[in-house]
């Protein structure tokens, strides 16, 4: 987009969101005229083909800044990998060096007004000074890196998936959706309010990591060390990052369900490791290693953690939210809905219910287990004297990882008895066999757990939530996506970790929200073939965090 379309869109939110003597906002009003009687017998019913009035579609110039700016964004492979070492001596990071040069270019306002530091080399820190020292800061962030592309599929993608190609809808390639919209949108719209001359009330933070792909320690972990030294513990008033969207059909015909994210879940990769002797092949023994390790798996497998509702939960708000507006919930299920608020028999009835409707219900309701890797052997005559499996786990928000490890550990101390192995759980010797089939041992697999996060406060009373979702509102009721539906705006939990997670000293309210249809505005998904991003979509983004910055100046909170 131009800049000066940009200015159109600011100074038209200035008439609502601000009270710096706005311009009055301009009215249309409808005069009926009267039908010339002479065409009357020669005129149908409206259609969109007319031989006395043919129309035009709707044209849109192929050409947008923003568009090209992520375009642009997306032809700078920042590929993020889970092997990467620190910065300084690997240098794969060395492509996020041009990735600031090409920001640089493509925002010289923000560059050369707001004071930019570079945190540990690659992580981007812009301070805008506001000019009211009493309010705390807001932090808007996001991620600078993408998943890499497995070569194998690239000849699957509809254009090259570091194309940035925009072909009049879509713009194509790695990272359009996750996260180099969010980026270009942030930076987007403090460069469009620079144009106008805005100079905020309330400090404005951006913070940029640079491997929340894989462990996020070299860049949000080194941010948030950067940012509690000069701001301090719970120096911000409000922290928004990248999260979930909103969605057009989620609820039903006639409403948009918009869910930022409130709180995420934990997470711990646990290693499983069986050693056993070896010897040839020739001779093996009942169950070798790799089998001993195959029927831990299927003792971990066949006892899934059991999924629970808690009144207190993101969970149980969020349903509450769905039962209290989707249109095509039943009465009965409304009514056990807020039974379920004080009644401990309804909220069990009300649990199984929403198990019984969607499988997704227990990946949000419980802890998940998934094993993703498995190793074992070297050769075919030889016996593996080493198996491992890493199991991925998402931790229930109403769990930990202290409950994780135990629990798994009663799971397998039966394995290890059965096998005669001894048995370390997590550093800790368990009376299990007697060591002659071996050894089994759980373990951290990366180092990098984490426990599920605060909850952020999302009551009627909590002003940073209450202004997200009025700004939410404000923004979808100017879009397309509108069309008079009504809107709805819940508190969700993140299944999946955001840079958020190691932001948590800084602010008690923190919102993982990116202002995008889910259902509409992207191609394909995050992380797979033909990742696109609806050039239009952008457009809002940028319209959103504008607002957002505003109404947060206006707010004394």
């Amino acid at each position: 987009m131009h800049p000066l379309a940009l200015v159109v869109i600011f100074t038209s939110y200035l008439s609502v969101t601000t009270q710096r003597k706005p311009a009055p906002p301009l009215s249309y009003e409808y005069i009926e005229q009267p039908f010339l009687g002479s065409w009357s017998s020669h005129v149908g019913p409206p259609s969109n083909h007319s031989e006395i009035c043919p129309q035009a579609r709707s044209l849109h110039p192929s050409k947008n800044e923003t568009y090209e700016a992520l375009g642009g964004a997306v032809r700078i492979p920042t590929e993020s990998y889970d092997t990467m070492g620190p910065v300084g001596k690997d240098p794969q990071y060395e492509i996020f060096g041009q990735f600031h040069e090409y920001l640089e270019r493509a925002y010289p306002l923000v560059h050369s007004t707001l004071r930019l530091t570079k945190v540990n080399t690659y992580g981007l820190l812009y301070h805008w000074q506001g000019t009211s020292e009493s309010l705390k800061p807001i932090l808007l962030a996001g991620h600078q890196d993408i998943v890499p592309i497995d070569p194998t599929t690239i000849d699957q993608w509809i254009h090259p998936p570091y194309s940035g190609y925009f072909d009049g809808r879509w713009i194509w390639g790695r990272g359009s959706c996750d996260d180099k919209a969010s980026v270009i949108a942030i930076l987007a719209s403090i460069e469009s309010l620079l144009l106008t001359g805005f100079k905020p009330i309330r400090t404005i933070v951006v913070a940029f990591g640079f491997d929340e792909e894989s462990a996020g320690t070299e860049g949000a972990g080194h941010l948030a060390v950067h940012l509690e030294s000069i701001y301090r513990n719970h120096g911000f008033a409000a922290l928004l990052d990248e999260g979930s969207g909103f969605s057009s059909s989620a609820l039903g015909e006639g409403i948009i369900f918009a869910t930022p994210c409130t709180s995420e879940k934990g997470s711990m990769d646990i290693k499983i490791e069986v050693a056993t002797t070896g010897g040839h092949s020739s001779v093996p023994p009942a169950h070798t290693g790799i089998g001993i390790l195959s029927a831990a798996i299927v003792e971990l497998e066949s006892n899934p953690h059991p999924p629970a509702l808690y009144r207190n939960g993101t969970p149980f708000a969020t349903y509450q939210c769905i039962a209290a507006h989707a249109p095509n919930i039943s009465t009965q299920f409304r009514e056990l809905a807020k039974q379920a608020t004080g009644d401990d028999e309804a909220l069990r009835k009300f649990q199984t219910s929403l198990l019984d409707m969607d499988p997704l219900n227990y990946a949000i309701m419980g802890t998940t287990q998934a094993v993703d890797i498995i190793e074992g052997g070297i050769k075919t005559n030889a016996l593996p004297e080493r198996a491992s499996a890493i199991v991925n786990h998402r931790i229930a928000e109403h769990s930990s990882i202290e409950e994780l490890q135990q629990r798994i550990a009663s799971i397998l101390l039966p394995v290890a008895e059965k096998f005669n192995l001894t048995f370390t759980s997590f550093g800790m010797d368990i009376s299990a066999g007697s060591g002659q089939g071996g050894h089994l041992a759980l373990s951290e697999a990366y180092g990098v757990s984490l426990t599920s996060s605060p909850v952020t406060p999302s009551g009627i009373d909590d002003i940073p939530y209450q202004i997200l979702s009025g700004t939410i509102k404000a923004v979808l009721k100017n879009t397309k996506a509108y069309e008079h539906k009504k809107v709805i705006v819940s508190p969700l939990l993140s299944l999946g970790n955001t840079d958020t997670a190691s932001y948590w000293n800084l602010t008690e309210h923190i919102f993982r929200y990116q202002h995008f249809d889910e259902d509409v505005d992207m191609f394909n998904g995050l992380h797979t073939v033909n990742e696109a991003i609806r050039g239009e979509a952008v457009i809002d983004a940028v319209k959103f965090y504008t607002m957002f910055i505003l109404n947060w100046d206006e707010s004394s909170a």
